[in-house]
């Protein structure tokens, strides 16, 4: 190794970033407040619908869910009872829901290089102040209907809702995921998103298990690991890797969400019969994956139903 790879190393250790990929892959020290190393998520849940067959196909499987991504085409969609009827089925589940909001950069009318290839690489954060503005007002709606879990994927945007969160502006307990469409995937980039608030990350979908390990033992935040993604993004399926994601990584959620392209089906006009029957997939897909740790990995604990630490939608 040459002289000045060996200084960059030794400084990246000395500011708490591995000089390397955990190669090695160790095992991860960290674990759920309840000792667990790996949940479920299931992202989609696009309508109070969706919920209903989540929750119903989830009983009839055996399966416990944890967390659902809700509204991934935008809670602009979802009109206001819909919002609340989505936290009250998630409250008396006790499933945590993180909601997607609106407004986005695809919706600003100035905002056309995101549909050509070479503007899709500038990344999803908003233009201006008074996109975000409507953003975090979109945020502050589902507030107001229970919800207290956001995806955000603007760092301008996170840095300013965690001020919110600590000066009261926004319920203590709201919590915020890193998405995938953040595009970070090295342990240097995850402890940028922690420091800023951030309290849970979805790497992008195709890391490498050094590179979880890497991430891991940087950061402390759990991490959000795609086990099968939609085509557009890879198309992995990663279910024979799950116990070694789980040993690496935890705490991780298993995160489940199929599909052709996410461009595809969370546009609003897919119908709801469409995501109902979808959702039911995602959940035989988490069935199947429950079924492999238990033979693979049965040491590796996963949580029982609404853990402490979750944070579930309030209402009443």
């Amino acid at each position: 190794m040459s002289e000045t790879l060996k200084k960059i190393r030794a400084f990246m250790e000395k500011e708490g970033i591995p000089g390397r990929d955990a190669h090695d892959l160790p095992t991860s020290k960290k674990t759920f407040a309840d000792g667990a190393r790996y949940r479920i998520e299931i992202a989609g849940v696009e309508r109070a619908s969706t919920m209903e067959a989540l929750i119903d196909e989830s009983k009839k499987r055996g399966v416990t869910v944890h967390r659902a991504i809700c509204a991934v085409g935008g809670s602009t969609y979802c009109d206001f009872e819909e919002l609340k009827a989505m936290a009250q089925m998630a409250a008396e589940e006790k499933i945590e829901v993180v909601m997607t909001v609106g407004h986005r950069k695809a919706w600003d009318v100035g905002s056309k290089e995101i549909s050509n290839p070479e503007g899709a690489m500038q990344g999803f954060r908003l233009r201006g102040s008074d996109n975000i503005s409507y953003h975090i007002a979109d945020i502050m709606r589902c507030v107001e209907a229970g919800h207290r879990g956001f995806l955000v994927y603007d760092e301008g945007v996170l840095f300013l809702l965690d001020k919110m969160r600590k000066e009261g502006l926004l319920p203590k307990e709201t919590f915020f995921k890193f998405s995938v469409f953040g595009g970070y995937c090295s342990a240097a980039g995850a402890r940028v998103i922690e420091s800023l608030g951030v309290n849970s990350m979805n790497p992008i979908a195709d890391v490498s298990l050094p590179i979880l390990g890497s991430i891991r033992q940087a950061v402390d935040i759990p991490l959000d690991v795609y086990i099968i993604i939609v085509d557009a993004f890879g198309g992995m399926y990663r279910a024979y890797e799950t116990p070694e994601i789980a040993r690496v990584a935890s705490p991780c959620y298993f995160k489940i969400e199929p599909g052709t392209s996410e461009g595809d089906i969370y546009k609003p006009w897919v119908t709801e019969a469409f995501h109902d029957n979808l959702i039911r997939q995602k959940v035989k897909i988490a069935q199947v994956v429950n079924e492999l740790m238990a033979r693979h990995a049965p040491e590796l604990k996963t949580s029982e139903k609404g853990p402490a630490d979750l944070v579930l939608p309030v209402v009443g």
